[in-house]
């Protein structure tokens, strides 16, 4: 089974495009969705323990814990270690179904890939991109979405043409969905 590593900075349609992935019938691993279970879960009370004022009503609050983290380097150290080890006790649980399911790829949907060293415990990867001024308006766009914040977000990524650069693939979004979906498929044809 071959292991795809999609990333991409804010923005640039990787959800929509793992979407796309899943469309086609491969196995998807979403590792901001595995965050938010743990956020009700697993990960509660070591994440209360350093973050309190991040627990509401017996969950994390992700914009209160997002607030506490964001603009604190310690601090997002911190989060990481704590969450990191549970996501990846996920993903090791999704890649043996994924195998024993025997579905010729998979597709691990992790927006820090590169960040985290994730690179290297995938076949290959598939980097989802668009021009500057599309990302920009598509993350302006979303609620409770600042120029500041986005600012901050892209500013812990690797820049997008350093992800274009080390990648195998680079899927456009930028010129629809319809040609970003041939480009998916194109690629699931390349690997399979």
């Amino acid at each position: 089974m071959k292991i795809i590593g999609l990333t991409g900075s804010i923005g640039m349609g990787k959800s929509t495009t793992a979407d796309m992935f899943r469309m086609a019938g491969a196995p998807v691993y979403d590792a901001d969705a595995a965050v938010h279970r743990l956020y009700a879960g697993a990960a509660v009370p070591l994440v209360a323990a350093r973050f309190p004022a991040a627990l509401v009503e017996g969950r994390i609050d992700r914009a209160k814990l997002g607030a506490l983290v964001l603009d604190d380097a310690d601090a997002m150290r911190d989060l990481e270690a704590i969450v990191h080890p549970l996501v990846g006790q996920e993903r090791a649980r999704f890649l043996e179904a994924a195998h024993k399911s025997g579905a010729p790829l998979c597709v691990l949907d992790i927006p820090l890939l590169f960040e985290t060293g994730g690179e290297k415990s995938v076949d290959l990867v598939a980097v989802v991109s668009a021009r500057a001024p599309e990302q920009r308006a598509r993350v302006l766009a979303r609620p409770g979405m600042t120029a500041a914040k986005f600012e901050a977000i892209l500013a812990r990524q690797m820049s997008d043409a350093h992800k274009r650069r080390n990648a195998h693939f680079v899927i456009d979004t930028g010129g629809g969905l319809d040609y970003a979906r041939r480009q998916v498929e194109a690629l699931i044809r390349a690997v399979t």
